[in-house]
């Protein structure tokens, strides 16, 4: 068997931990990531009251701030949360929006999405995330608006 004295294991590991040390979050926690002023996210080609035939393409528009995808920590920058027939609860606004069906990720920078929404009526919302999908502070997100597929 190998052993290792806790000094020759610290000695060995610091070089990793160092490497690492610029991927941990630089003291953002829960909800407290920072939004700008005046920044604001909305759906660029469809309208509240709008009926809809799918596959649908929806465009996300963002003023003020830029898009950086999920675990890319850079200021005044988050991803794109397309929420669906969902409204954010307490814990999503302190602990991250959850990926489903009705709260649906765009983690890697996306802009735009086209899916197929079911017949009927439907409420939609974006909403920015940080770097570990959790809203800003204050949050940046678009009034909900009703659209009926067809």
């Amino acid at each position: 068997m190998i052993t290792f004295s806790r000094a020759a294991l610290a000695a060995s590991l610091a070089p990793a931990l160092l490497l690492m040390a610029p991927l941990a979050p630089t003291g953002a926690i829960a909800g407290e990531t920072p939004s700008p002023d005046g920044a604001r996210v909305y759906i660029v080609n469809i309208k509240n009251g709008d009926t809809i035939t799918g596959p649908v393409t929806i465009v996300f528009g963002l003023d003020g701030m830029g898009v950086a995808p999920a675990g890319i920590e850079v200021e005044n920058t988050g991803h794109h949360h397309l929420l669906i027939n969902y409204e954010l609860t307490d814990e999503d606004m302190e602990f991250g929006i959850p990926a489903t069906d009705n709260s649906v990720h765009f983690g890697g920078g996306q802009t735009q999405t086209t899916m197929d929404l079911p017949t009927g009526t439907h409420t939609l919302q974006l909403v920015l995330g940080d770097f570990a999908h959790i809203p800003h502070d204050p949050p940046v997100m678009s009034d909900p608006i009703t659209v009926t597929v067809k």
